[in-house]
Parts: structure tokens; C-alpha cells; sequence
């Protein structure tokens, strides 16, 4: 019966503490008077109900203060919020709303096992609305309805002007939590009110089982009050005084709801079955440092009561506190004798109550107004961080939630993105991503057997041959891991070296094979479709140089591929089949990305966890203007809408790699149709005048590195969005994070997601190059437009110059800053050496053209920023840059060398490119060791 008085077998239950459990059984319930969110996402609310410590929580403005301002709990969803173009107030609704029903649920257990007497939330109506009756009940009203839970109890003042709105909310059916009580007189009117909204209800034919309310008696501020009238007094008889008017009150409170509750005022009520009003003692902590700091629990113990402990309080009771037997009829003559004393020293309790009364709705109301423009002040610097989108990204979002958007994704509707019945069709194939935090935990224990297993069989080393998003994510969580994970965290068992090889550059397959001795490695290829023609090749390399040894590979691939019947067939050590619901660039959640995972350190299950708290802000039942991932694709897709299609990376050098991985995911969804967002990953930040307005910056922060830069480009009035990285395991929650918003930015631009139509067109021109090698044993190489000092060049543009610099210079000077972008696309090994001389030729470009600039090694880059190079926006400037090898390699089976087959692809590309036509110029080196040569060219 919710709120009734206990009875003692219903509320026996294991304490954290004898002395919990001893006062549990006693009759008194501990609530908490506190409620942040990282209680309730790290599991410490979770874990001290289900040890015992609590069975309620209530919470008021100055806890809300609190949490919101001294912590960045909140900033995960008051910045979408803000981006949305939600006020203050209703930001902190929101945010409030989400903690307490979070909290409801989290206690559900509790209510429904100890029938309804306990696990109740209290969340207060506004105290600005104090004095307001209708503006109060219908605020609770409004709050009950928000929150839907059955174990919500809304807080209403007893003020003169609360008391009736609390008797209407108990009429509507509303559990109330009458709070700030500080005198007899209005405790009395309190339960006169509660006893009335029963009679509304049962006159009204209404149901009133389930009706709960306690009604909250404020205590130690009493004595902080009366005390200092006591000091004042100075005399003995006064300082002896000192610390006894709160409990001396409290208890004559308690046997006024004796009167009422248990004599004949409720006995019909009882018969009806309603509940008891149960007393709750607020304000508990100790405020002067002389008294016992668990006095206000120890001395407060009756039976069918609540007393509500802030942190520290319920620690030390924890700790010492004392729960012998019920204390709080302990001595009533004594209390009134109390009383009748501060009397006899002019001291009205009538007087110290109506004033506390008044002093407790305006400190309420002050911390309400500060939190709220501690809202406004986060919501300003977020809304200032969109710069000139925020405008038409409120309206977009408005537009989404209008045609409910988030909902139709979880729906799994493709129209979101396409009237294509084709590409309907693919779309729907791909939507297994949505639930993988959840549904990839069945693989978490295969996973970590299979891990334990490789150590346990002293391999050392892991390589993972693959391409695109099957090898970007795990390269990213490698490079991450070993950036932010203190090397003493890892320990012996996570001591295997990885690394992928995603190039068929036959200088780096062997490089690479010399790092990764076949005796002490494990290898992984991974391919979803499982023909990819590089996984295929570098494969066959490997097999050849274990000897033909399946114990030292493993395939991840998905079900009934070509590399699912080669693994059976050559006696891989293990088979891992993948969800084939899911698109190669939204696999790092499956198992692409979690078997690399366990094997690089990752604890996999911690890494879906943070996935799953973001897949929970990203649900359809949570509000879209909320949703992380749908306002973020509307600033991306709005951006690039409005012609801000540069999506530049900054990242602090630990999380910088985690732009690879977006470029892929970006890029290869949303460039197609001649639309799409372009990402600038690895270009070092210059000034902020040197960037055009077609640029939008996101900052990837983890120790602040790049905050002045950020900032400088913010004031010039671009939008940097700035997302936090704390350690290796956020990368769960920010794949979720961005795969959702990348579904929602083409959704924005109108294009499918989950198709690359482009892809295959470069892949068909180097099938049939290599075709024409193997019947010639020649490439065809189309004609240079000149050849000189080891460089050949080739163009589909009308280019005058017959050098190097000449030509570089009318292949810029087509570029248009604010415009266009210039792509580098570079055939060579990629290695430091060649990393460092294609950023300085980036930067170089740069500072010529005023154009953004990309750098992508071949094949890597064809499958990620391939599909938007051909199928994207026509704004790029290609430069393909080639080379004859300085070492080459057989690929066993094939009849072709390493070296035909890249340089097969570079050919297929170019020619894909120009057939489009996009803007071109290809560079052939006789030698990588000419690389220096275009930069100084360029300068």
C-alpha cells in the first residue's frame, strides 16, 4: 500500500550496515537528498539501493544547482539542446526529467516489492510559483505527466497558496511530496489538506489505493535559526537551550500525525484503503560542527517515517549513527518544556517558523535563477559555437522532430534518406548498427575465450589485413589504446602487438612482414564481402610465408562469403561471422572491430557499455532535440547545405586518429548525387583568416592541446564543435555518436547512406587493366603530356606548361578558395617519411590556393573517400601521385606482382575520375625519392 504504515516482515531487508538494517526495522526509511546524473550512469545509485542504504531519493533546486553547475554531467545533453534552440528553463526540465525518471526506474523494484511504501523520486515544481496556486497545480501536473512514472512524487511548497494546490494534485491522482514545513500549525493544514484531496476522490468515485504522499518537516535549520536567537541572548539559561528546539519540534510534529493518522481523522480513510501521509524529516545534515553530524537521525527514529540524508549525513550514520530503538516519542513533556522555554526568552516559534518558511522558498528560488543562468550562460557558448548556423539549425531540427524522424529511423524507414525502391532496399539491409551496443554483448564472451587462447599460445603479434571501415577501426582503437592507456594499466596479458596492413605498395607489405615474423603472429583478414581484391592478395602473401599454417590466421568475415569457405577449407584457428545487417563503415561495434579490441587490451564489454549509454541517448523515445546524434548530422548536413562542406578535424595529437575513421564514414556515405561533406582530417591548423566560409571545425579535445587555436577560429565566427574524449573506451560511445549523426546528415542532404554506387566503377576499369597486363604483361599507362627529370605527367586538362612547376601551378590555379578542395592522392608507402613530405606539400597547397586539402594513400583512401570523390560534389582538384617501385613483390596465385596491382587501381581511379569528369593531374615518379621534388615545385 503505497505510503501506509510498514509493516515489519514487508520491510525487513538486507542494510549495507547493521545499523541501516536495524533502523529499516524500526520502521524508518532513509531517502537520499541528492540526485545527480553520474550516480545514475556510473552505478553508484544503482548500487546503494541494491545494497540498502536507500529506498527513495527527493531532490530540490539547490541540488539541481549543484549537479548542473560544478560538473560536466550535463553537457552531453544540454548542448544538442541548445543547438535545438531550447530556453533555459525549458532546458533545465529537460535535463531534471531525465535524472528523475531515470531514478524512478532504478527504484521501480523497490516500489512494486515493498507495495508502493517505498522508491519514490520527488522532483519540485518551480519556486518562483510559491505563491501561485493554478500556476502550481497545473505545473504538477504537467511534471506528472512528463515523468510517467508511478513512483514520482512532485514537490509543492507548503506556503498558504501551495497547501491547496497539493490538496488538488492528491484529488488528480498526483503522489505529492508537501515540502518546507517548518511550523505545527501549518503541519496540521498540510494533513487537513492530504485527508481532503482523499475525500475529493472517493466523492468523485475515483481510485485512491495508489496514492502516496509524505509531507517533509524541515529540521536543523531550526536550530540554525534559534540558536543564533539564543546567542544573541547570551545568558546561561539560553546557551543551554542551544541545539534543542529542532528535535523538541520535530517530535511534537510526529505525535500530531499520530493524532491524526492512527486516531479517528483517518480511520474511514484507512477503510478505503488509502494510505497514510507519511512524515519526513528534511534537512537532516548537522550544521553546527559542535553537535553529533548524525543527531537529526539518531534521535528522529519512529516508526512510518522518512528521513531524508544529504551525502555526508548518510556516510557518517553509516559509519556511527545509532538505531537502537524509536526515538522519536522519546521524552514528548521534555520537548514541550523545551518550547515553553524559548517562550520564556521571547522567543516565538511562530515568529522563527514563518520566517524560516520565507527564508526557505526564496533559497530555493535563488538557486533556481542561479542554475537557470548557469543554463543560459552554457546554452549561450553552445549556440555561439554553431556561429552562423544556429539560426537554420533550430529550424531543421524543428523540421525532423516534425516529421518524426527519429522515430522512422528506429523504424528502420528508408525513406529517411531515399524514393530509390533499389536503394530502399539497401538501406534497409544496413540498419543493424542501431542495436549492435546491445546485441554485440552475445560475442563478448567468444571473444575473450578466444583472446585468453591466443595468449595462452604465446603469439605475440597481431596483423590485420583488411580495408575500409574493417580496418580503420580497429587501427584507430589500436593508436588510441596505446596513446591514453598508461602502459602499467595494460599488464603482461594485453601485451600483443598490432597493427593492419591496408596497402597493396609492395615497399610496405614488406616492411611490414618483417615486423610481423609468421612464427610468433597472429593474422586476421577481414573482409565483409570476403573477395576483396586487396584482403585477397595480402592474404595469399602471408599464407605463403607461414607455410600454409591456418593456426595463424583467423577470418572475420560475414555469413556464406568466399573467406568463410576459404577458412574452412585451409583450417583457420577461428571463424568469426559478423552481422551481415551492418555496412563495413558501421562495423567497428560488431566483430571487425571487438575481436581487435579484446586482442589490443580493450576489456570489450566496457567498450559496448559506453556504446549502449549513447545508444540510450539516441533512442526514438528520448526528445530529438535532445538526440546527439540527430543534432549533430543537422549541423553537418545543414552546413554542408549551406555550403560549409568542409568538415575540418582538429584533434589533440592522443585522439587525433579517430579523424581516419570519420573521413570513411563521412565521406563514403554522404558523396553521392553531386552532394556531400567533405572531411579535412590531418591538416594542421593554421589561422583563422587563412580558412575560406566553406569550412565547419570539430575539435576532438582530450587535454586541451589546440584550445587557443579552437577559440581564435570561434571568435572569427566559424562553427567548432568541440567534443570530449576522456580515454580509449569513449571511442564506443563516439562510433555510436557519429554513425547515427552521419545517417542523420544525409538524411539532411538527401542522399542514401548506405550504398557506394561509385565505388565500383573504379573497381571494374582496374579489373579490366589488369586483365589487359596479364594478356600483354603491359599496364596501359595513357599518354604523358610531358617527361622530364624522372616525372611524367598526365592530366584530362588543358595544361600549357611543359615542367613540373609550371604544370602544379595552372593545376592550382583552377582552385577557388571558399570553394574547392585539393585531394592528394598518393600510390606510395605509407610510412613516416612519405606522411611528413605529402603534409608538407598539403600545407604548401594551402598556402597558395587558400583551398582545404586531403591526403589519402592508395588503395586506403578507395574505400572511404573514393565513393565522394567521384560521386560528391564537383569542387575537388585530384593530384595522383605514382611511382615505380624500389622493391616489388609476387603475390602467390595472382601471376602479377604487388606492385601491377597497385599500380593497377592508381589507373582505375584515375580513369574513374576522369570520366566523370572531375579535374586530375597524375604525377608519376620514377622513385619515391622524388617526393621532394613536387613540394619544392609547389613553394
Amino acid at each position: 500500500m503505497p505510503g501506509g504504515l510498514p509493516k515489519s516482515e514487508s520491510w525487513k531487508i538486507t542494510g549495507s550496515t547493521m545499523t541501516i538494517q536495524k533502523l529499516y526495522s524500526l520502521g524508518q526509511s532513509l531517502w537520499y537528498d541528492n540526485i545527480q546524473r553520474r550516480l545514475l550512469e556510473n552505478g553508484e545509485l544503482a548500487a546503494m539501493i541494491t545494497r540498502g542504504d536507500i529506498r527513495g531519493v527527493t531532490s530540490n533546486p539547490s541540488i539541481f544547482l549543484n549537479a548542473i553547475t560544478k560538473t560536466k554531467d550535463y553537457e552531453p545533453a544540454l548542448v544538442p539542446l541548445a543547438w535545438s534552440g531550447w530556453d533555459a528553463e525549458d532546458i533545465f526540465w529537460e535535463l531534471a526529467i531525465e535524472d528523475i525518471r531515470d531514478a524512478c526506474d532504478k527504484f521501480s523494484t523497490m516500489y512494486r516489492e515493498s507495495e508502493g511504501a517505498d522508491g519514490y523520486v520527488s522532483l519540485e515544481v518551480s519556486p518562483a510559483l510559491a505563491h501561485n496556486t493554478v500556476a502550481t497545480l497545473a505545473q504538477a501536473k504537467s511534471l506528472w505527466e512528463r515523468v510517467d512514472r508511478p513512483n514520482l512524487m512532485v514537490k509543492i511548497p507548503a506556503t498558504l497558496e501551495g497547501i491547496p494546490a497539493g490538496r488538488m494534485a492528491i484529488a488528480a491522482g498526483i503522489n505529492v511530496n508537501i515540502t518546507l514545513i517548518f511550523s505545527l500549525d501549518r503541519y496540521q493544514a498540510v494533513m487537513e489538506a492530504y485527508l481532503g484531496g482523499l475525500e475529493d476522490r472517493i466523492h468523485a468515485g475515483l481510485e485512491v489505493r495508489q496514492i502516496a504522499s509524505v509531507a517533509s518537516f524541515f529540521v536543523s535549520r531550526v536550530d540554525v535559526k534559534v540558536d543564533a536567537l539564543l546567542d544573541g541572548i547570551g545568558s546561561a539559561e539560553a546557551k543551554d537551550l542551544r541545539g534543542k528546539a529542532a528535535i523538541a519540534y520535530t517530535r511534537l510534529a510526529y505525535e500530531a500525525f499520530l493524532k491524526v493518522f492512527r486516531g479517528e481523522p483517518f480511520a474511514r480513510f484507512n477503510a478505503a484503503g488509502c494510505a497514510v501521509q507519511r512524515p519526513l524529516w528534511a534537512s537532516t545534515s548537522t550544521k553546527n560542527p559542535a553537535y553529533p553530524d548524525t543527531m537529526y537521525v539518531d534521535q528522529l527514529i519512529g516508526q512510518g517515517t522518512v528521513d531524508t540524508v544529504p551525502p555526508q549525513t548518510l556516510i557518517a550514520f553509516r559509519d556511527h549513527g545509532k538505531a537502537v530503538e524509536e526515538t522519536i516519542l522519546y521524552d514528548l513533556d521534555g520537548a514541550r518544556q523545551t518550547l515553553a522555554a524559548l517562550e520564556a526568552q521571547d522567543i516565538s516559534m511562530d515568529t522563527v517558523t514563518a520566517e524560516l518558511e520565507a527564508e526557505g522558498v526564496k533559497s530555493f528560488s535563488d538557486a533556481f535563477t542561479a542554475m537557470l543562468q548557469a543554463i543560459e550562460e552554457r546554452r549561450m557558448n553552445a549556440v555561439g559555437a554553431l556561429g552562423p548556423l544556429a539560426g537554420s539549425v533550430k529550424r531543421r531540427v524543428a523540421s525532423l522532430i516534425a516529421h518524426a524522424t527519429p522515430a522512422r529511423l528506429w523504424s528502420h524507414d528508408p525513406t529517411l534518406w531515399t524514393a530509390d525502391p533499389a536503394g530502399q532496399e539497401e538501406a534497409r539491409k544496413r540498419l543493424g548498427w542501431l542495436d549492435l551496443p546491445r546485441s554485440s554483448r552475445a560475442a563478448v564472451k567468444e571473444i575473450n575465450d578466444f583472446t585468453q587462447k591466443v595468449h595462452a599460445d604465446g603469439l605475440t603479434h597481431v596483423l590485420l589485413l583488411g580495408m575500409g571501415g574493417s580496418s580503420l577501426a580497429p587501427e584507430v582503437l589500436s593508436l588510441i589504446y596505446s596513446a591514453l592507456t598508461p602502459q602499467e594499466s595494460r599488464g603482461a596479458k594485453n601485451s600483443l602487438t598490432f597493427s593492419i596492413l591496408d596497402s597493396t605498395d609492395p615497399a610496405q607489405v614488406l616492411e611490414t612482414a618483417r615486423q610481423f615474423l609468421p612464427q610468433q603472429t597472429l593474422y586476421i583478414v577481414s573482409s565483409k564481402s570476403g573477395g576483396t581484391a586487396e584482403v585477397n592478395a595480402m592474404f595469399n602473401y602471408f599464407w605463403e610465408q607461414t607455410g600454409g599454417d591456418g593456426n595463424h590466421f583467423i577470418a572475420i568475415t560475414d555469413p556464406g562469403t568466399t573467406l568463410e569457405a576459404l577458412a574452412n577449407a585451409r583450417g583457420f584457428r577461428k571463424t568469426f561471422l559478423a552481422d551481415p545487417s551492418v555496412g563495413g563503415r558501421y562495423s567497428a561495434l560488431t566483430h571487425f572491430g571487438l575481436v581487435p579490441a579484446a586482442l589490443i587490451g580493450f576489456d570489450v564489454e566496457h567498450l559496448l557499455q559506453r556504446a549502449r549509454w549513447m545508444m540510450r541517448q539516441s533512442t526514438a523515445a528520448i526528445s530529438g532535440a535532445r538526440n546527439p546524434g540527430l543534432v549533430l548530422g543537422v549541423v553537418l548536413g545543414q552546413a554542408a547545405v549551406e555550403g560549409r562542406d568542409k568538415l575540418t578535424i582538429l584533434a589533440d595529437p592522443s585522439v587525433a586518429p579517430l579523424g581516419a575513421w570519420l573521413d570513411q564514414l563521412i565521406d563514403e556515405s554522404s558523396g553521392k548525387q553531386g552532394k556531400g561533406i567533405v572531411v579535412i582530417d590531418g591538416e594542421a591548423v593554421a589561422e583563422a583568416a587563412s580558412y575560406g566560409a566553406d569550412r565547419i571545425f570539430v575539435y576532438l579535445r582530450q587535454d586541451g592541446s589546440l584550445d587557443k587555436q579552437a577559440d581564435s577560429l570561434r571568435q572569427a565566427g566559424a562553427p567548432v564543435l568541440v567534443f570530449a574524449i576522456s580515454d580509449a573506451y569513449d571511442l564506443g560511445a563516439e562510433f555510436y555518436r557519429w554513425e547515427a549523426a552521419t545517417a542523420f546528415a544525409c538524411a539532411v542532404l538527401g542522399v542514401n547512406a548506405f550504398d557506394q554506387p561509385d565505388v565500383q566503377d573504379s573497381k571494374n576499369r582496374t579489373i579490366k587493366k589488369i586483365e589487359v597486363y596479364k594478356q600483354t604483361g603491359k599496364l596501359d599507362e595513357g599518354q604523358a603530356i610531358w617527361n622530364k627529370a624522372g616525372i611524367q605527367a598526365f592530366t584530362n586538362l588543358n595544361l600549357d606548361s611543359a615542367g613540373l612547376a609550371g604544370s602544379l601551378q595552372e593545376f592550382l590555379a583552377l582552385a577557388q578558395a571558399g570553394k574547392n578542395y585539393v585531394a592528394i592522392n598518393a600510390y606510395l608507402p605509407r610510412n613516416p617519411a612519405n606522411t611528413n613530405l605529402l603534409n608538407e606539400l598539403r600545407l604548401a597547397i594551402r598556402a597558395r590556393t587558400g583551398c582545404a586539402t586531403t591526403v589519402g594513400f592508395g588503395p586506403r583512401f578507395l574505400h572511404s573517400t573514393g565513393q565522394l570523390h567521384k560521386g560528391g560534389p564537383d569542387s575537388g582538384l585530384f593530384l595522383q601521385i605514382t611511382a615505380d617501385p624500389t622493391t616489388d613483390l609476387e603475390i602467390p596465385t595472382q601471376k602479377m606482382r604487388f606492385s601491377v596491382l597497385e599500380r593497377g587501381q592508381a589507373l582505375g581511379d584515375y580513369e574513374a575520375l576522369a570520366a566523370r569528369p572531375r579535374r586530375i593531374l597524375r604525377l608519376q615518379l620514377n622513385s619515391p625519392d622524388l617526393l621532394p621534388e613536387l613540394v619544392k615545385a609547389i613553394k
